[in-house]
């Protein structure tokens, strides 16, 4: 003897659709912050590469990947690196004038004599970088995560006020 299907109350089956609309709307909701992100990464892979003396100035490298690279006096001038990873790189000398570094991954880099002048640098994480004889005039590091030694000595010659922002430079860097 077979039994018939059990059949679901109908209000209990609506209910039931509507719990799952709701669960796939809530995870759409959760999702649609990301897509922005995804659709903007554009950037370009220069990991471990030799970049000494390239010239880089006004460039869009938004998201790029300078992980490992060497950039001495390479030329970053105006670029824009917003995102970027620079991370256990050297651009020892290189020239990041009016540069967009903001949220970039700058840790374990050496930017010995670079120029920041006027750079933005807003949220960037720069722990275990030296930052040796930089030039800070006018950069803006709001918000960013530096080791205290090098906060230290950017405040010894840090001065002006960031022509994009607005921020005082020592203000910035929190110097006392």
């Amino acid at each position: 003897m077979t039994r018939p299907p059990i059949a679901s109350p109908p209000a209990a089956t609506g209910a039931l659709k509507r719990q799952l609309l709701g669960l796939a709307l809530a995870l759409l909701l959760l999702a649609a912050p990301l897509a922005p992100a995804w659709a903007e990464f554009s950037g370009i892979d220069y990991t471990l590469t030799n970049q000494n003396e390239q010239d880089f100035s006004g460039q869009n490298l938004a998201n790029t990947s300078f992980a490992g690279a060497q950039g001495r006096r390479a030329q970053f001038a105006g670029a824009n690196l917003h995102g970027a990873i620079l991370t256990q790189a050297a651009f020892p000398e290189a020239d990041f004038r009016g540069a967009d570094l903001s949220d970039v991954l700058m840790d374990k880099v050496d930017f010995s004599g670079a120029d920041f002048s006027g750079a933005v640098l807003r949220g960037v994480i720069a722990a275990g970088s030296s930052f040796s004889g930089a030039i800070v005039t006018d950069a803006d590091f709001s918000e960013a995560l530096l080791d205290r030694t090098d906060q230290r000595s950017l405040c010894r010659d840090a001065s002006g006020t960031n022509p994009i922002t607005g921020v005082d430079t020592r203000l910035s860097l929190g110097c006392g």
